[in-house]
């Protein structure tokens, strides 16, 4: 079928084109995208610090309808609403222990632009374009895997929903799946983005009593301050980011995420944890970046762990997140701006600007 799509074949302006896109094959699923959020990783394969193959359809947050399903296809039905995440396997060690964000196979699915099968789905006038995580959702319509597939309830718009696919459930799965802070513990998080703050909203229906902010925009902070921290520290305007989290805390918080990236930043999310701490590691920089750390603090039995996408099983914890929003417990809403599919390039512009911290593109209506 012929649809249109955001092309991307350098880190020159997304376009509109038109594109054919093949049929669902056995197992796979076709969807009407409905909205679409921007994420991090989008820009950052199209400016080049992730590699993949162009040109490429991004987008990896699709929200959407169900219109056709493949053979051997379980559980999903046209008509069925639905939320796009990650690609895996299911069949190696990782995935069989449920822990299918650390898939061996999550770059080939994920970045490499093939589908399972090793085969593309979209092309351009004989002119084969990459897949990205199996479902490239800045496009009209998208065929993907049915495990990259989470069926939602009805009663909550497609649109806000989209950022739960990868931003909200990376920064909100770090907390609930991956650090599981004790009710009563401290945490600071590093960067105010869709990550940070879906962490903050964690820490704090987990019950996290000390929550610390960190971020250079002070609209950031007040937000971070309205959706649960506790405290906030604007770093361009403090001499150390370390010791003022010590002068709030005792010797340190016991748990730390970091989302920006950055190594100094990283750096500073280890020293300001105390003995014991965890260190989350979520930011993705660009391959091949290197961090210093003072061995000598690692001895105090602190511990750094890497997280994708939560660490999480999106059909387990997407729809916790769903439920807890409904009761107004975790409103990641507040995190969101729509954007027309047409104005993709505004979208990247304020999202790279800071003036708005979840882009979403509304692609169809109901």
């Amino acid at each position: 079928m012929n649809i249109k799509a955001m092309v991307t074949r350098n880190s020159e302006e997304f376009s509109l084109e038109e594109v054919t896109l093949h049929e669902p094959k056995e197992g796979e699923v076709l969807v009407r995208i409905i909205s679409v959020g921007m994420c991090h990783t989008d820009l950052s394969v199209k400016d080049g610090l992730i590699p993949c193959a162009m040109p490429i359809v991004l987008g990896h947050e699709g929200a959407g309808v169900v219109e056709q399903v493949g053979s051997g296809v379980k559980g999903i039905s046209p008509g069925d609403h639905v939320l796009l995440s990650y690609s895996s396997c299911g069949k190696c060690e990782a995935c069989l222990q449920g822990k299918a964000s650390a898939c061996a196979e999550f770059v080939m699915f994920n970045f490499a632009g093939i589908m399972q099968d090793g085969t593309k789905r979209i092309e351009q006038n004989g002119q084969e374009i990459s897949t990205f995580f199996g479902q490239s959702s800045f496009s009209e319509y998208s065929v993907t895997n049915q495990r990259n597939v989470i069926k939602v309830p009805k009663d909550v718009p497609l649109e806000i929903l989209a950022p739960l696919g990868c931003g909200v459930l990376t920064g909100s799965g770090t907390v609930i799946t991956k650090l599981k802070p004790e009710p009563g513990s401290s945490i600071a998080v590093f960067g105010c983005g869709a990550v940070g703050l879906s962490a903050i909203m964690a820490a704090k229906v987990k019950g996290c009593t000390t929550i610390i902010a960190i971020d250079i925009n002070e609209d950031r902070l007040a937000l971070a301050k309205e959706l649960g921290a506790t405290h906030t520290i604007n770093s361009r305007n403090v001499e150390s980011v370390v010791q003022e989290i010590f002068g709030l805390t005792n010797g340190g918080v016991q748990y730390a995420v970091e989302s920006s990236g950055l190594p100094q930043v990283l750096r500073q999310a280890v020293d300001s944890t105390k003995p014991l701490g965890t260190i989350a590691a979520v930011g993705a920089p660009p391959v091949g970046t290197i961090v210093e750390l003072d061995h000598f603090s690692l001895l105090l039995e602190k511990n750094i762990t890497g997280v994708t996408m939560g660490s999480s099983v999106p059909q387990t914890l997407i729809p916790q997140l769903i439920e807890l929003y409904k009761q107004g417990m975790f409103p990641f809403d507040k995190l969101i701006k729509i954007y027309e599919f047409e104005e993709i390039n505004q979208a990247e512009k304020d999202s790279k600007s800071g003036k708005t911290i979840k882009p979403v593109l509304r692609v169809s209506s109901l």
